[in-house]
């Protein structure tokens, strides 16, 4: 049905490339969209459909820039806090086109287990993460810490069970597509035959 050599071509090409990667060069919204549709159409149990996106352009991205600096220094003790995590949180979205905060929306009645809805939008990150690979574009999950805390979900307007499971930062690489490997199938499957 579909082309698979380049559907595994594009699986295998997957890469995270940082914000300290991109280009100043700007992703247009239609392409976000996409990128946005495509995320939508991962697998979800009880067609809950539970991912919810913020998306940060332009002066957004200042504001979520200061946002991550100023929770970095409220939420980490003194004695732990570290100027090159700090920096790196608060230049990477400056250094972005788009940063998409993807979120989880808990269902009212709670039908779902939780993990159920965290591997939904976990499938919806990737699916983003692919559509970025096929137009070129550098994709980057980050999970600092903080995006798990109530002011997190305060600067997002989540409600109190719903969370944050990531920043999702994507650019025009200015670096050459990097290559990676995997380990070989017998290291990471098992066969039961009876």
């Amino acid at each position: 049905r579909f082309n698979l050599s380049e559907i595994n071509e594009l699986f295998r090409s997957r890469r995270t490339i940082y914000p300290e990667q991109f280009t100043e060069r700007k992703v247009h919204r239609e392409q976000i969209e996409v990128i946005l549709n495509n995320a939508q159409w991962a697998p979800t149990h009880g067609n809950t459909q539970p991912w919810r996106f913020k998306v940060f352009t332009e002066g957004g991205l200042q504001k979520l820039s200061e946002f991550l600096g100023n929770a970095y220094m409220k939420l980490t003790p003194t004695e732990s806090q570290n100027d090159m995590k700090l920096a790196k949180l608060v230049s990477r979205p400056l250094k972005s086109s788009v940063v998409i905060a993807v979120c989880m929306e808990r269902q009212p009645e709670e039908k779902i287990l939780e993990i159920e809805e965290v591997e939904a939008v976990a499938c919806a990150i990737q699916n983003m993460h692919l559509s970025c690979t096929s137009y070129g574009l550098g994709g980057f999950w980050s999970t600092p810490k903080l995006i798990y805390t109530q002011e997190m979900n305060e600067f997002l307007s989540l409600n109190e069970k719903d969370k944050c499971l990531g920043l999702f930062y994507i650019g025009y690489p200015a670096i050459e597509w990097p290559s990676a490997h995997r380990k070989p199938l017998e290291y990471t499957t098992e066969w039961i035959t009876q």
